[in-house]
């Protein structure tokens, strides 16, 4: 499982013109779910990005959690995350979960989340064509992977 989190000041998902989820200041969470992802994966990455002391504290120092700040999550699921590039121009995406595997891990995702900082976690439509507007604060971009732990 690999997430790409964009912290934010704001940040919207729209699905045919209609915003779907929406937040103000908190983090933007790009999640790509893999064929060998379970449920270990989701508790380790949820952990892990509620608990990143990525957000200013008193002094001005990022030493502050999500949990610290009462900020809020947005989970959009893709895909792509998984590309490989490795032959030719073309990606390959043999490594993303099919929707039948993705989708449960993707609801369960979001559910810890939001158990985690005891707020909802708003949401994309998962497989569908979704336009992600946002406003990065800092800006500040972390890359998670669960299998490598970095």
């Amino acid at each position: 499982m690999r997430v790409v989190i964009q912290r934010v000041t704001k940040a919207s998902v729209s699905v045919i013109g209609q915003i779907v989820g929406e937040i103000g200041s908190g983090f933007l969470v790009l999640l790509g779910i893999e064929t060998e992802d379970t449920i270990e994966d989701v508790e380790y990455l949820a952990n892990k990005i509620v608990n990143l002391r990525i957000f200013s504290d008193a002094n001005g120092k990022m030493n502050a959690s999500i949990l610290d700040v009462s900020g809020q999550l947005l989970v959009v699921s893709q895909f792509t995350l998984h590309a490989s590039t490795k032959k030719g121009n073309r990606p390959s995406f043999i490594r993303a979960a099919r929707p039948e595997q993705a989708i449960p891990l993707y609801e369960l995702f979001i559910e810890t989340c939001s158990r985690l900082t005891s707020k909802k976690a708003e949401k994309g439509v998962f497989g569908a064509n979704m336009e992600v507007s946002l406003i990065n604060d800092g800006p500040l971009t972390i890359i998670l992977d669960s299998k490598s732990k970095e």
